[in-house]
């Protein structure tokens, strides 16, 4: 072959190999960092319309209501879920902008955060429940179970928790009067305010007269119900409980069993619940809550159901989303984590996380981060009554970093409170953003969409990375990450699972 012939061969056969080569080596050693598109005109819209008072939205609200009530059938319990801030008496929360509806959200949200990682703490150390209980005097004993007189509010424990974020509607009692109840999986003991009230704060529906239900039954002192609350006095062999909130609210009153109607589905019977003399604090016009924790007083323990599920809508929209008993689902696109228990407290929900991804590429983050101890310290709770995700602050440094590098075409913006990385998306209505995903054992990965992470803080398109660091080895996932994600607690075989797009 001709020397010249030769060469041009050679030169081929580079070309070929590095055309055919380059995309897989770059595969392997330079992938691609994966994006996904952010509606930002969207999210700013909603800002907008969750401040403005609209009544035809809030006919909308009653209406969707209304319709719940048939939502329900025999063999399974559902309920209709809204935000919090859509709640009748609190639509636009009296707030004059979204920027302070959103530092009011903050404040609730880290009031939350400390009281969860105190309550943790204590029980960690083997403080027992006797040494936490507030000073409860004789004149508040007779006054609350008597439901009248003045009573001074308790003295916080400082094993309180922040109260939660989304609401249903269901029937107390029998005939059943309708009410407006939180739901927080951070909670454990159902409470409704009662009459005659000492101090009642303003809610939608008329206050609850026990008196009127032939279902309701007083609880004695000795009984297995009342010896299981954290907080609990006697007066004249009736229960009295309390329960406080990491946001200065709180609940006093008398303990008693009554029925629950959920849509529907027949009554269920004998639940115990709280009969609140005296309530103060942020209930937004809610008539009390609903307990989805994992303590036995918990309404999820008291029916025995095998397992429950919710889908949490976006906070800013005033559609609904369901909470369900007792139903399962086989759906392909769920990712399963192992749901974990703390010997120490029972309320929480911790799931086996391992670690964090983004742009596709996982991060170096030690999975000891994530661990919870043989002493009941660190791991990773999911809560409903939290809004924004906190992680132990070396794996927040390394998740915002990884986050930052991705975004680097876009300005910067001030940080607002607890967020101290923010963009101005002012002038873009659509923009590019790095995947971010939670890795969980086994390997299975929950790719978040970005609405769940680059949130709007104002109406004006400054957007913050809804992620913050904390000083504790708790980590929590909040609700903004958990939006439009049902995600389900099958108590009997330990498993938590994710299911997208399925609200």
């Amino acid at each position: 072959m001709p020397e010249s012939s030769h060469r041009l061969s050679s030169k081929l056969l580079l070309i070929f190999l590095s055309t055919a080569l380059f995309p897989l080596y770059a595969s392997r050693v330079l992938p691609r960092r994966n994006t996904v598109a952010l509606d930002v005109a969207a999210s700013v819209q909603r800002t907008a319309a969750v401040i403005a008072f609209d009544s035809q939205r809030t006919h909308a609200l009653d209406q969707t209501m209304t319709e719940s009530t048939a939502a329900a059938n025999s063999s399974n319990l559902s309920l209709k879920l809204h935000s919090r801030d859509f709640l009748p008496l609190a639509l636009a929360g009296g707030h004059k902008d979204y920027r302070s509806l959103t530092h009011a959200r903050i404040r609730r949200d880290s009031a939350r955060i400390k009281s969860i990682s105190a309550r943790i703490s204590l029980a960690v150390h083997g403080i027992k429940r006797s040494d936490l209980k507030p000073l409860i005097t004789d004149d508040m004993l007779e006054t609350t179970a008597s439901g009248g007189g003045e009573v001074s509010g308790p003295v916080v424990s400082g094993t309180n928790q922040g109260s939660g974020e989304y609401f249903s509607r269901l029937g107390i009692g029998q005939p059943a009067r309708p009410a407006y109840l939180v739901v927080d999986t951070g909670s454990d003991v159902t409470w409704i305010q009662c009459q005659p009230c000492s101090d009642c704060y303003q809610q939608t529906d008329p206050v609850f007269d026990p008196a009127a239900s032939s279902t309701y039954s007083p609880l004695s002192c000795d009984s297995q119900l009342c010896q299981s609350l954290d907080v609990s006095a006697c007066r004249n062999s009736s229960c009295l409980y309390q329960v406080s909130y990491g946001d200065g609210s709180f609940t006093v009153g008398e303990f008693a069993t009554d029925s629950l109607t959920f849509g529907s589905s027949p009554p269920v019977p004998s639940i115990a619940l709280g009969c609140g003399h005296d309530n103060e604090g942020l209930f937004v016009g809610a008539s009390g809550l609903l307990g989805l924790g994992g303590g036995s007083l918990s309404f999820p323990s008291q029916i025995r159901s095998p397992s429950f599920s919710y889908c949490l809508v976006n906070r800013d929209s005033s559609s609904s989303s369901t909470l369900d008993f007792g139903a399962k689902s086989a759906d392909p696109t769920t990712v399963t984590a192992p749901l974990l228990r703390n010997s120490k407290v029972d309320t929480f929900y911790y799931v086996g996380l391992t670690g964090l991804s983004v742009g596709g590429e996982a991060l170096s983050i030690p999975t000891s981060a994530f661990a919870m101890d043989e002493a009941g310290t660190g791991g990773v709770i999911v809560d409903s009554g939290t809004a924004v995700t906190r992680l132990q602050r070396d794996a927040y440094t390394a998740l915002r970093e990884a986050f930052t590098k991705g975004m680097t075409d876009l300005p910067a913006a001030e940080g607002v409170g607890l967020f101290d990385t923010c963009y101005d998306l002012s002038s873009r209505t659509s923009v590019e953003v790095p995947t971010v995903a939670l890795r969980f054992d086994g390997g299975k990965e929950l790719k978040l969409p970005p609405t769940n992470y680059l949130i709007p803080v104002d109406s004006v398109g400054t957007f913050c990375f809804a992620f913050a660091p904390t000083s504790s080895s708790l980590s929590i996932i909040g609700n903004v990450q958990q939006q439009g994600t049902r995600v389900a607690f099958d108590l009997d075989n330990a498993v938590v699972g994710f299911t997208p797009n399925k609200c």
